[in-house]
């Protein structure tokens, strides 16, 4: 009966269908150790692992439960409903190990981060409404002191005495305020702009005492007023309160002209006393505000005055140059110390540069003797400075050499005629570049070729081309003789220490070009002239420009032996050489032919050929000597 019931059935489906069935147990229990695993994550994500005491012992390990093997086929004959049964009868594991499958070892736990606060407005910021407000009742009540000080004066209320001692009274009121504030919780800023204020006031009540009364001397005034910003200043310190020194300063400073009536030489004497009375302050500190505000009003002030002023040869004159010198004294010998204790503080160099700067555009309010000697004093303590402090950083060194040089240039420029300008221009860009030459100085060799630039153009206008080209024009000069031959040498000196420097990659055979031409611009203005100052218009000139052509061929020769002597430097002399060949040639044939006559142009030309020849003759004994050594070897 088995046989007869069991005949229709296919074996082989009966066996895919038990082995689909064991591959969907297996695919439930992997689903049911991934959820156990991803619970243990989650758990250990929100709540914190408990501590470990150090006796209790270590859980047992649940081993993983083993997967029962596939069911072999069904034998041929076996009933489907008995396959089925024993497949779905069939003892299977619990489900609960699976759910106690002990999770993979985890890593670190990451705390997911906060989102971070609503970034508040400025002015909700803790202390910034109190301190714009503090600043603004500073600067009221300034005004209101000027006020009482002025326009009381003005309208004739009470008295002289009563208004000054009323400010005096009022200030020392406010100091005292501000002390007392300052001790009490929550009292800094407060007690700061109350203190601040009130020294101020303090001071312009000095100020107005001697200025606009005229009770005080101004010498003791002076004392007085320094004595007053030191004690400011020294309280700002002990207070650890840059903010305070800095409203001390400015409102002096904005205040300050309306007491004095203006820009005057006894307010930029008060404002020097402040300038020097606040700088202990700045010692140990990085104060840079203060440091602007101790410079910015007294040198804007100083600049002012220069500005206004038509002082040459008076008395005020006299009492400007002094404060134009005190002020460059002061600011350089201040900047330097500061830089001495921070090498990075670059504002103090900046001061030096704004410090000095009184001094470099006075030029045209005193006579030429005093701004010669001033502005050569300014040049030599910046070359003083610049030998003498090692620890100066770069970007001080270079602000210093600037100003050296454009003191020396303004000094050269006051002190010289037209004609002898550029000599003494020259002569500077050649001991410069000599230094450099010395020290490997790019610094050096920049502000040389500076000096350079500026007297070539100075030689230009001086000896034009036309002067070289018409005889009508020429000029017979030692001055552009010695120019000429000056510029020639600094044009060369320039051109070598360049290629040997090294200072440029790209266009260096451009600028070799533009030093040579310049060179023989200037060597042929020194010979036209020299020709002139010997032998006249006419026959000096013609004279002067053969000679000009001679040397040109010679200069010419020079270069092409160079070429072949030097190895890093033989192609670009000798396209130097063959180019001033060519010119040479060229000036022969279109200027010599036409503008010389009789004997000086026999005189070009038979030159000019013999060297032609001879350079000839060196470059094939030269070749011919490489080749031969070339085969012997």
């Amino acid at each position: 009966m088995t046989s007869s019931q069991n005949s229709g059935l296919d074996p082989q489906l009966v066996a895919r269908l038990s082995s689909r069935f064991d591959s969907l147990g297996d695919h439930m229990r992997q689903v049911a150790v991934d959820l156990q695993t991803l619970q243990s994550q989650l758990g250990a994500a929100t709540a914190p692992a408990p501590t470990r005491q150090a006796s209790a012992p270590a859980a047992p390990a649940v081993p993983p439960p083993v997967a029962p093997p596939h069911m072999p086929p069904q034998p041929y004959g076996q009933p489907f409903g008995h396959t089925v049964r024993q497949q779905m009868v069939r003892p299977q594991p619990a489900m609960q190990p699976a759910m106690n499958y002990p999770a993979p070892p985890r890593g670190p736990v990451v705390t997911p981060r906060p989102p971070a606060p609503p970034r508040e407005p400025w002015w909700q910021r803790d202390g910034v409404i109190s301190r714009l407000l503090a600043v603004a009742g500073a600067g009221v009540t300034l005004v209101g002191v000027v006020m009482l000080l002025v326009l009381a004066a003005q309208a004739g209320w009470f008295g002289p005495p009563l208004r000054v001692a009323a400010g005096a009274v009022f200030s020392l009121a406010l100091i005292g305020g501000g002390v007392r504030v300052f001790g009490r919780s929550g009292g800094r800023i407060g007690g700061i702009a109350l203190a601040a204020t009130g020294i101020a006031g303090l001071y312009l009540d000095v100020l107005a005492t001697t200025v606009l009364y005229g009770w005080l001397d101004p010498v003791i005034g002076l004392i007085t007023a320094f004595g007053i910003a030191a004690a400011g200043t020294a309280l700002a310190v002990q207070w650890k309160s840059q903010p305070m020194a800095v409203l001390i300063l400015s409102g002096v400073a904005v205040c300050g002209p309306v007491l004095t009536d203006g820009l005057t030489l006894t307010l930029v004497a008060f404002l020097i006393a402040t300038y020097v009375s606040s700088f202990p302050a700045q010692i140990g500190r990085n104060w840079q505000l203060l440091q602007v505000v101790r410079t910015v009003p007294l040198v804007g002030t100083v600049l002012a005055a220069i500005a206004s002023a038509d002082l040459s040869g008076s008395t005020g004159g006299l009492w400007l140059l002094l404060v134009v010198v005190s002020v460059a004294v002061f600011g350089i010998g201040t900047s330097l110390e500061l830089l001495r204790r921070n090498v990075s503080d670059v504002v103090a160099t900046v001061m030096i540069a704004l410090t000095s700067l009184p001094v470099l555009v006075s030029a045209d309010v005193f006579d030429r003797a005093a701004t010669v000697s001033v502005q050569l004093v300014l040049a030599a303590a910046a070359v003083a400075i610049l030998i003498l402090v090692s620890w100066l950083p770069g970007h001080a060194r270079i602000t210093v050499a600037v100003i050296g040089a454009l003191a020396t240039l303004q000094a050269a420029v006051e002190s010289t005629t037209l004609e002898i300008r550029p000599v003494v221009l020259f002569a500077v860009a050649l001991a410069l570049i000599a230094v450099a030459h010395s020290t490997r100085s790019a610094l050096a060799y920049s502000i040389g070729s500076g000096f350079g630039v500026i007297g070539a153009l100075m030689f230009v206008s001086v000896s034009p081309p036309r002067a070289l080209l018409d005889s009508d024009h020429a000029v017979g000069s030692v001055g552009i003789a010695l120019g000429g031959i000056l510029l020639a040498a600094t044009a060369f000196a320039f051109a070598y220490l360049l290629a040997e420097l090294k200072l440029v990659d790209d266009g260096l055979q451009t600028l070799g070009i533009v030093s040579g031409v310049l060179a023989l611009y200037g060597l042929t203005a020194a010979t036209v002239t020299l020709g002139i100052g010997i032998g006249g218009e006419t026959t000096g000139f013609t004279a002067g420009h053969t000679a000009a052509t001679i040397e040109w061929m010679i200069a010419a020769f020079a270069l092409l032996a160079f070429g072949l002597r030097s190895v890093t430097h033989a192609h670009l002399a000798l396209l130097a050489g063959l180019s001033l060949t060519a010119a040479a040639i060229a000036k022969l044939f279109l200027f010599d032919l036409v503008a010389l006559d009789g004997l000086f142009r026999v005189i070009a030309f038979i030159a000019v050929g013999l060297l032609l020849l001879i350079a000839g003759t060196r470059y094939a004994k030269v070749f011919a000597d490489r080749e031969s050594a070339a085969v012997s070897s």
